[in-house]
């Protein structure tokens, strides 16, 4: 599945200051029955965007119209629990592009990434900054450069963040795995041609 390519974004961002936020509360698992990555938005953290009569939870950021973007910045440790691919998935069919947070759950990071969804790792102290700026300011944007691996607020403050070098090539040009294999067809058949040839003399 093809996904779009990320280079560039700048966008407004929502804040949840929440640590240790695990997948099971990301997308609780009584929707894990589908198996296609369409519509899990929907049911992106249930159960704290509804109450038990299923009337929306007006406290939760989510809920808030105050908050709008494809940025979702987290507390330390997000994406903690199961291996569920489906968080990613959530995540990227509610809009999210990009989660900033201090640490992420090893899993969960690499199912974002296969995913389209940028992890961005900073340190607390510049997190503590995002999360004040936004919260402050909601209409504050965010610039997160992916070939630069930059994230900048309006105030020029910049944080570098770490991203393996394969998933930051395969965002940049949309490609998941098998997207990437495709794109060196020719290279592979080059490879095969001088093998058997190899074998032939």
């Amino acid at each position: 599945m093809s996904l779009p390519k990320f280079n560039i974004l700048k966008s407004t961002c929502i804040p949840l200051p929440v640590e240790n936020v695990d997948t099971d509360q990301i997308i609780p698992a009584r929707f894990l029955k589908a198996t296609s990555r369409e519509g899990f938005g929907e049911n992106l953290f249930r159960d704290w965007r509804y109450n038990k009569d299923q009337s929306p939870n007006t406290e939760f950021v989510l809920n808030n119209s105050t908050y709008s973007g494809s940025i979702l910045v987290a507390g330390m440790n997000f994406g903690s629990g199961s291996s569920r691919e489906h968080a990613a998935w959530a995540l990227f069919d509610y809009g999210f592009r990009a989660v900033v947070s201090s640490f992420f759950a090893d899993i969960f990071k690499n199912n974002a990434l296969n995913n389209g969804l940028l992890p961005v790792q900073v340190s607390e102290a510049f997190l503590e900054k995002v999360l004040k700026a936004v919260q402050g300011h909601p209409e504050t944007e965010v610039r997160i450069d992916l070939p630069q691996q930059l994230i900048t607020l309006p105030d020029g403050s910049s944080e570098a963040f770490e991203i393996n070098a394969y998933k930051k090539s395969c965002l940049l040009n949309g490609f998941d795995d098998i997207d990437f294999l495709l794109s060196k067809k020719d290279k592979i058949k080059e490879y095969e041609l001088k093998t058997a040839m190899l074998y032939e003399t």
